[in-house]
């Protein structure tokens, strides 16, 4: 029987192979986009599955390091239009672009984060955020290294050598954070990766994420259920509903706890809440 370190060692040496089946090309132009983001859009898109299109007629471009949050009912093709932009599924109709070129599948420098934590059980926290890094090509020392800054980072120092089953739900979403930015994407696609956490730890979250967002110049597109955490987060905020996109509005002083009474930020979150029916 395998021991957890030989399966880890195993998993990192086959993470190697694979970076090491890529060409140069695409390692050299990976390292020279770090720390700039993506400009991301759709033009009259139309999303979904062929059987079942979720919403249709979707026209919205996201600036390179703004953070735009998308809200809207159960069902009204958030996560859709996540995982278009992903390259996991391809538009029914318009097009989805990244810098002007058609997404035509998933890409390094799009990072995917989600609800659930997805973290390779088996393989310790450090371990797990050097995966990227791994696939990338880097040298092991210096993806131990990355790593372990980026778990100190989010807070997870004293638990980089701990399985994921060793640790909190908070926990697990600050290492699935540190793994998203250690390999320096350039647009980061979340799909309510606080949803199942506590108000306080949620909070914590979101804060923790402004702050080590600063400085990356990462595109981030957030889907949340949570009014007050789209306001809070987003640059601007997308409305999906009825099949369609309804709105994209600038948020007053984003990213600003004591706006929460600003009189403008109060009057668009009565006017989200409207627009979605709550």
């Amino acid at each position: 029987m395998s021991t957890s370190s030989e399966t880890e060692t195993e998993t990192e040496n086959e993470a190697e192979t694979e970076a090491g089946n890529g060409n140069e090309a695409d390692t050299e132009a990976g390292a020279g986009t770090s720390g700039r983001g993506s400009r991301l859009t759709l033009r009259d898109a139309a999303l979904g599955r062929p059987d079942a299109a979720a919403v249709s007629g979707v026209d919205v471009d996201v600036s390179p390091g703004e953070i735009l949050t998308v809200v809207g009912p159960s069902g009204c093709g958030k996560s859709t239009l996540l995982r278009t932009l992903a390259g996991l599924l391809p538009p029914l109709a318009g097009t989805a672009e990244q810098d002007g070129r058609p997404i035509d599948g998933p890409g390094a420098d799009r990072a995917l984060v989600f609800q659930e934590d997805a973290l390779l059980p088996w393989r310790s926290l450090r371990a797990n955020v050097e995966l990227p890094l791994a696939v990338q090509g880097v040298p092991r020392a210096e993806r131990r290294n990355q790593a372990t800054a980026w778990l100190e980072r989010v807070g997870l120092a004293a638990q980089a050598g701990q399985l994921p089953h060793r640790v909190s739900g908070g926990q697990r979403q600050r290492a699935q954070l540190a793994r998203a930015l250690a390999g320096r994407p350039r647009a980061v696609l979340m799909d309510e990766p606080f949803g199942a956490l506590d108000a306080q730890t949620r909070a914590g979250m979101q804060d923790l994420l402004v702050e080590v967002l600063h400085g990356t110049g990462a595109t981030v597109v957030f889907v949340t259920h949570d009014v007050d955490e789209a306001l809070f987060l987003g640059d601007r905020v997308a409305l999906l509903g009825a099949g369609r996109l309804a709105a994209v509005r600038a948020v007053p002083r984003p990213r600003d706890r004591t706006a929460h009474d600003d009189p403008a930020r109060t009057a668009l979150r009565r006017d989200v809440l409207t627009s979605l029916g709550t």
